[in-house]
């Protein structure tokens, strides 16, 4: 095996290559495919619920059809088998979960029937850990997502965070806060945004366009169980940005990552560490 290489699951089968795809995979050609990235700490699949009823809802939006054995164990078994071919199983761990239509036709498929791969990749910390180095952002706005269903799933079809991702690397920026097409603040490149507010903590409605997030949904259910905060899930306008106290950023593999600076604007991050303890605590209850 290469130094620094995985094995990967490809339909139930552990693979030593990294090559099982052809011109032809309709995730590759018209990015129809979809995908779930998942934190794993010493064998244990974080949030493993959640990401795959995600998936199953998901793969219905796309008309994709759900194999009789993608149960919720028959897949945690399968991610749980290439972690441990891969050595991983006392290691935390990056896994991806692809699901693509098969091969055959243009836009219009020949089969809904579908294909899966499992890849894995070592992360470094078990727990979340709070950053709070310098995390500069702007906002994107060289294209705007449009607000929809799709808008909401984790797919292929990431062209606008790519592009943005330039744009902010060129710009000597940590990230950028992604637009609609009416002009609000809807998320992250790569992950769910939420803003502080006095007593008040906000994150952007799924109708406006933003991704139905796996750690959105904890953070929201974690949010809400706290007496001395409420939670307001409501349109956020970038004029918003520079009056919050604090904003932070979140997905699976970080968890929780606290902006330091938009423009002229610097914040703190308390409600941050506030929250990275009590998701931690979650997790080690299980």
């Amino acid at each position: 095996m290469l130094v620094g290489f995985f094995m990967i699951n490809f339909n139930g089968e552990i693979l030593d290559k990294d090559t099982v795809i052809t011109t032809q995979n309709r995730g590759f050609a018209y990015g129809d495919a979809l995908f779930e990235t998942i934190k794993i700490t010493h064998g244990n699949i974080l949030f493993w619920e959640d990401h795959y009823f995600r998936l199953m809802a998901s793969m219905r939006i796309m008309r994709m059809e759900i194999p009789m054995n993608f149960t919720m164990e028959f897949l945690e078994l399968q991610i749980k088998n290439t972690i441990d071919n891969n050595g991983l199983s006392k290691s935390a761990a990056r896994v991806k979960l692809t699901v693509y239509r098969n091969e055959g036709g243009l836009y219009n498929p020949e089969t809904n029937d579908i294909s899966y791969i499992i890849s894995v990749k070592t992360i470094k910390d078990d727990f979340y850990k709070l950053n709070n180095a310098a995390y500069e952002l702007d906002l994107f706005k060289d294209y705007y997502v449009s607000p929809s269903l799709l808008s909401t799933l984790k797919t292929n079809n990431k062209a606008l965070n790519v592009v943005g991702s330039i744009y902010a690397k060129e710009n000597d920026l940590n990230n950028c806060l992604v637009l609609n097409t009416d002009k609000k603040v809807i998320e992250a490149l790569n992950g769910n945004v939420f803003l502080v507010k006095g007593n008040t903590i906000k994150t952007p409605p799924l109708n406006d366009g933003c991704l139905k997030g796996v750690m959105r949904t904890q953070l929201i259910n974690i949010i809400k169980g706290l007496p001395e905060h409420e939670f307001i899930e409501d349109s956020i306008s970038p004029f918003e940005l520079q009056k919050a106290d604090e904003i932070f950023i979140t997905n699976v593999i970080v968890g929780i990552q606290p902006v330091s600076k938009y423009r002229k604007k610097m914040f703190s991050s308390e409600v941050s560490k506030l929250l990275i303890d009590k998701l931690n605590i979650k997790i080690r209850l299980g």
